[in-house]
């Protein structure tokens, strides 16, 4: 199961004797969630968490692509939870459920905002 939450940011004027007006300052928090069952013993072995696990230590923005070749950005990976239910005669576990949460970068997010702005105000690139 995937589940995706995108949010806006819009910031609030007070006028007087009417309702508040919002302007649009730029895109908020991007957040995926992804749950999943590993069995290890079917196919990639025990070591599946433990390599997520490594490459979220290094602490840098991996590229996320859908299986449909559909490329989302940078993301980093913010947690990564696991339960472990169904156990093997000699204690390893046969079925590993997990959640991978994930968020998108903000340098990438910033980048578009840049962009945005270079685009969409004459004044941003040298007109006036």
């Amino acid at each position: 199961m995937a589940s995706r939450d995108t949010g806006y940011r819009w910031k609030k004027h007070e006028r007087l004797g009417v309702l508040p007006s919002l302007q649009f300052v730029g895109p908020g928090d991007d957040t995926l969630t992804l749950e999943g069952v590993l069995y290890p013993h079917y196919r990639g072995g025990l070591g599946q968490l433990t390599a997520m696990r490594r490459e979220a230590d290094k602490g840098e923005p991996l590229m996320l692509v859908e299986g449909s070749g559909y490329v989302l950005g940078r993301w980093v990976i913010e947690r990564i939870s696991e339960t472990q239910r169904t156990f093997a005669r000699d204690g390893t576990a046969s079925k590993i459920r997990f959640v991978l949460s994930l968020r998108k970068e903000e340098a990438a997010r910033e980048q578009g905002v840049n962009d945005l702005v270079m685009t969409h105000l004459p004044q941003a690139r040298g007109v006036v």
